[in-house]
């Protein structure tokens, strides 16, 4: 007579939820604290864990921001009304020196990075990670919109419900050893509005805090701001030269300068319009070209994580859906492996404005599952 299978609890362990130790990442917004009280309220054994990633005293003062003094104080208060223990963790410097330097480093090198996938990567999916298991924590759950599925070989990574909300571009990075580990909640919600729903008929305080939009340590989108502060010296000023040559004017300084910004040069009077192409911070010069010189077919990636279910190189072409900008959607090309970690990727139909710092996600087409992905590295 067959056995039956365990009867599995909704994060796939064969035990009662209250046997199930749980970390869930809070960041004071409402959806990692809907996903510590949903745990809470299902019984299992939650324990909520909060980052300090920067300074508070410059924190506390600026709206929009993640894991500054408020957020601890309303990760604390989730805590609180639903009776699970919180801690608050200070990886300031493992911050700093994981993200922000690197930040700073690469936007000076002229490209554009992804602070918040850098951060995913090393701090919250490896440090914090690490923390859960010395906690005992049977798995760590996130409130970030992806989704988590079991597939014939093991976890899958898949995006949210949610395209809008979908934040698959910033947790390509994860290995199947963290997937294993990880769990997503809210991956599954049609909407935003359903996890204030659920924040409502929680209780918590937080159901209409509004979502962080910037970079947590760059207030109001400022980058060079930041930069200036972090590398003094970084905006010294130089040419801004056309591709053909020309000199048409001076900048103060390379980091005000975005691939593909045309607004804001400060060379009026000609008759094309004009883009930025390429920043050669070295030569201190800002390149500018017709639009048609932004179009990239071909774009080189390293430091691949793949998530498929047969290594990267046991083909020699992959017919996959990328991403190159979080905000477009996937498009058609073909992956060609160099290596385990490096590939050339060619666009069927090229793309404006791809630039090395940003990520080249890989879906596969047709399918809402996350192949990996690697990042843009000589424009």
């Amino acid at each position: 007579m067959a056995l039956d299978a365990p009867t599995l609890n909704s994060l796939g362990f064969a035990k009662p939820p209250s046997e199930t130790r749980v970390v869930v990442a809070m960041s004071g917004g409402v959806d990692s604290s809907v996903v510590a009280a949903q745990l809470a309220e299902e019984g299992y054994d939650v324990v909520g864990v909060t980052l300090q990633l920067y300074d508070h005293g410059a924190a506390l003062a600026k709206k929009g921001a993640c894991c500054a003094g408020l957020d601890i104080h309303d990760a604390r208060r989730v805590a609180e009304d639903m009776g699970f223990p919180h801690y608050v963790l200070d990886y300031e410097n493992i911050f700093k020196d994981a993200v922000i330097d690197e930040f700073a480093d690469s936007y000076l090198a002229g490209a554009t990075p992804v602070p918040c996938i850098r951060c995913n990567e090393r701090v919250k999916f490896k440090d914090l990670l690490e923390t859960a298991k010395d906690l005992e924590a049977d798995c760590m759950a996130t409130g970030h919109y992806i989704q988590r599925k079991m597939g014939e070989h093991g976890p899958e990574l898949h995006s949210a419900e949610d395209a809008n909300r979908d934040q698959s571009y910033f947790l390509f990075s994860t290995t199947p050893e963290q997937l294993d580990y990880l769990r997503f909640p809210l991956g599954h919600l049609p909407s935003k509005d359903a996890t204030r729903e659920l924040a409502a008929r929680y209780g918590l305080q937080v159901a209409d805090k509004p979502d962080s939009q910037d970079i947590c340590f760059v207030p109001n989108g400022n980058y060079a701001q930041v930069i200036e502060k972090l590398r003094p010296g970084a905006a010294e000023p130089g040419d801004i030269v056309h591709a053909d040559g020309r000199v048409l004017g001076t900048h103060n300084g390379v980091i005000h300068y975005t691939i593909g910004q045309r607004r804001g040069l400060g060379i009026g009077g000609l008759e094309e319009p004009l883009y930025v192409v390429k920043l050669d911070v070295d030569a201190k010069q800002v390149i500018v070209g017709p639009k048609d010189l932004l179009s990239t077919r071909t774009i080189p990636v390293r430091e691949i994580n793949w998530l498929g279910d047969t290594p990267l190189t046991s083909q020699t072409e992959w017919h996959v859906s990328v991403k190159v900008r979080s905000t477009r959607p996937p498009r058609e090309a073909i992956i060609r492996p160099l290596s385990d970690t490096t590939a050339e990727v060619e666009l069927l139909t090229p793309e404006e404005g791809v630039s090395p710092g940003q990520a080249c996600v890989f879906y596969q087409t047709e399918s809402s599952r996350i192949l990996g992905g690697g990042w843009i590295w000589r424009g």
